[in-house]
């Protein structure tokens, strides 16, 4: 059979973990430099810690484990027999792979909160799996890049994370739209027209506007039981027009009897505000009263990153969470944090042009092998060289010097050293530059020095 990879994963080649690990490091190296530190929690959580964290649609997509051992002979019969998968998936699976970096983050604060010092800022890089359908973009095992800070309920933590966003898109080259809403809003929204019943459906509607357009987004609305009278009062909201404060006075007069619509206007002037007298390099933050996120836990600023001259979706997202450690028995504790797509974000460089020369790891030097003899002759010089930090391998069999070279060419190797009978009588070596075609003799000595400089 010919092997394959599950659809929605990906291998990757030495060029491409290049390429991969210059994002990991442009967006840590920022992150670190906002005073963020690494954490890192399991690759899988109890169903517990998951579940019920994502919503619906959330928690269709998780991926669970099934427990170990004959793990039908302990489910009732009847259970069995009636092939329901929301009864039987309790009693086979108690364990599930992590659907973001979020939750596990959460359970983490609540396990860990006697060794914290809070306000405490954390981020973390790794991957998450999704059982979503495969499509560009889109990848049922992907990485996330995340950035939190718990124990704070200061919205100068949203400001400085739209400075992050901005910071790190500068260095990646990459111009994008950071799309700001408030969760406030939209339960104001809910609350005027009657529906705050329904503030999920409403929100997870409202979220896919980009996607389906503003007919589909009503159609849903109604299937979901909101009245016609409540989708004409919110069919003004889909079309603002103006610029952030303009948008922003619009919707102010909208929400002027409703109390949590007003604070979610006033944290987002503020947020508005002080960007505009911080000023951005490399992105433009734009009200969009449709933003919803689709995750539950969101209760204040929600932020949604889309990269400029391409189709793809999101490249980053997040808000704020003010009740999520809650869930975990632990009240009272604000968090707000980002995520970057690190998978999406790779694509958008690629298709852009955008990537910048990515040093492939490769050796400077390349010993050629003669035999045995004239192999444990150049061992002891590589590891010198080594020793001194520069990167050195020996050709592993005593092939034909054709193909020997024809390897240091393909690897982009600079130099390569040829060590014979005559050599080692002498105790020198033959260093040749790969680029030139020239070559000269030296000792081990004047080889170290030659290659350090390079």
């Amino acid at each position: 059979m010919k092997p394959n990879i599950p659809k929605g994963t990906r291998d990757f080649g030495p060029e491409e973990l290049a390429k991969r690990n210059y994002l990991f490091q442009t967006i840590s190296s920022v992150f670190l430099k906002f005073g963020f530190q690494p954490i890192e929690t399991p690759s899988f959580e109890n169903s517990s810690t998951l579940m019920g964290k994502y919503g619906e649609e959330g928690d269709r997509l998780i991926f669970k484990i099934l427990n170990s051992g004959e793990y039908l002979s302990k489910v009732e019969e009847q259970i069995l027999i009636q092939k329901d998968h929301s009864k039987l998936s309790p009693k086979i699976s108690e364990k599930a792979l992590r659907y973001d970096l979020t939750v596990p983050f959460a359970r983490y604060v609540v396990q860990h909160q006697n060794e914290i010092t809070f306000p405490f800022k954390r981020y973390q890089m790794q991957p998450v799996w999704r059982a979503d359908r495969p499509q560009k973009g889109r990848f049922r095992e992907f990485f996330q890049c995340d950035a939190d800070v718990v124990g704070s309920d200061s919205l100068w933590q949203e400001v400085e994370f739209v400075q992050l966003y901005d910071e790190v898109f500068k260095e990646l080259k990459l111009p994008v739209a950071i799309k700001l809403n408030n969760r406030k809003i939209l339960a104001g929204i809910a609350e005027l027209i009657g529906e705050s019943d329904k503030l999920i459906d409403f929100t997870v509607a409202l979220d896919k506007l980009d996607k389906i357009g503003v007919e589909k987004v009503i159609e849903e609305m109604s299937g979901k039981g909101i009245s016609d009278l409540a989708i004409e009062k919110v069919r003004p909201l889909l079309t603002l027009q103006g610029n952030n404060f303009e948008k922003l006075e619009q919707i102010d007069a909208l929400l002027k009897d409703s109390s949590i619509g007003q604070k979610g206007v006033e944290e987002l002037k503020f947020v508005l505000q002080n960007i505009e007298q911080l000023g951005l390099e490399s992105s433009e933050l734009m009200l969009d009263i449709t933003l919803a996120r689709g995750l539950n836990y969101y209760t204040g600023a929600i932020f949604e990153v889309q990269a400029k001259n391409v189709e793809i979706g999101s490249v980053g997202g997040g808000g704020r969470y003010d009740d999520l450690t809650g869930i975990f028995g632990m009240k009272g504790i604000s968090g707000v944090g980002i995520s970057f797509g690190l998978d999406r974000i790779y694509l958008v460089l690629e298709e852009l042009g955008l990537f910048k020369k990515v040093l492939m790891h490769k050796p400077k030097v390349l010993f050629v092998n003669f035999g045995n003899d004239e192999a444990l002759y150049s061992l002891k010089a590589i590891k010198k060289l080594r020793a001194l930090g520069i990167s050195a391998e020996i050709f592993p069999e005593a092939d034909k010097l054709k193909k020997q070279l024809n390897y240091a060419n393909k690897r982009e190797i600079e130099y390569v050293v040829m060590a014979g009978v005559e050599e080692i009588e002498k105790g020198i070596y033959t260093l040749k530059n790969m680029i030139l075609g020239d070559q000269t003799n030296c000792t081990l000595d004047v080889l170290a020095l030659t290659l350090g400089n390079k």
